[in-house]
């Protein structure tokens, strides 16, 4: 996110602590305040090039780990406390489904039979938003993004992260949540998925377009950019050619009962829902 949109987001708290991760990494430029009035920001870090380079707020250098062990014994029980939510949204979805479906409603589906230990890599870029309100993450190790960059990394990325469990022998399924743009990037990754037989099951929004791109279009104030449009790719197809089990949804139902037996199959399996296109909140 922009440094206005997460400006915007802390309004309203008296002290943001980031442990163990970047806090000035942002993408992309919209320019904005790093910390509202009345925020603070402590950042405790390992690494002294992120200490040095700290826009604002305050940095400690030190052990991590033992850091938040000190703290836990300085922080009391908050959680009858609520946190202010300056963007309030309310988590609703129609009465009656969209045709196509909207993101939010791919999200929900999917929470409902997500296992609890299942892993999330997510390259659905212009839906993470969405993604982080109805399909959060409740576990450490569980969860795998990118802060910005390249696109195409998510569809191997999952691979990795199956190759990693079975080796360290961890069974847990991989969902992989992809847009049909970033799919396009390294789908050559899911023939090495597929020859494994890795428990991966790759979601990928088909909204036939590079949703993300055309945010930045709009953003940017270059409406017309060609070539973001996408229309005619048959991605099951692409998938069983490279040896994966591979649906074409439309409804949630449908969604729901071929993501539980993509859980059982014993193999990789590629599901295509068709979907809106989103406008990514930049």
């Amino acid at each position: 996110m922009s440094v206005k949109t997460i400006g915007d987001r802390l309004t309203g708290h008296d002290l943001v602590i980031v442990i163990g991760g970047e806090v000035f990494r942002y993408y992309p430029y919209v320019p904005g305040p790093y910390l509202p009035d009345g925020t603070e920001l402590l950042q405790i870090t390992g690494n002294p090039d992120v200490a040095a380079s700290a826009r604002v707020g305050d940095s400690l250098l030190g052990d991590t780990k033992l850091a938040i062990d000190l703290l836990l014994d300085m922080v009391e029980d908050g959680r009858t406390r609520a946190a202010p939510d300056p963007m309030p949204r309310p988590r609703t979805l129609p009465p009656t489904p969209n045709m196509p479906l909207t993101p939010p409603e791919v999200y929900a589906t999917l929470n409902k039979v997500r296992p609890p230990d299942a892993v999330i890599v997510n390259e659905s870029t212009s839906t993470m938003a969405q993604q982080i309100e109805w399909l959060p993450t409740t576990r450490s190790g569980s969860f795998f993004a990118t802060a910005s960059g390249g696109i195409g990394w998510g569809t191997p990325a999952a691979v990795g992260v199956a190759l990693g469990d079975r080796d360290r022998g961890v069974e847990r399924p991989v969902v992989g949540l992809i847009g049909d743009g970033s799919f396009q990037y390294s789908v050559q990754a899911i023939y090495t998925a597929a020859q494994h037989r890795l428990p991966i099951v790759y979601v990928v929004m088909r909204n036939q377009e590079y949703s993300i791109l055309k945010s930045f279009a709009v953003l940017e104030e270059t409406p017309g950019v060609p070539g973001l449009d996408l229309p005619g790719l048959d991605i099951a197809s692409v998938a069983r050619g490279f040896g994966c089990r591979a649906v074409d949804v439309e409804t949630a139902e449908d969604l729901e009962q071929e993501f539980k037996t993509a859980l059982t199959a014993g193999t990789t399996t590629v599901v295509v829902v068709s979907t809106q296109p989103q406008r990514a909140m930049l």
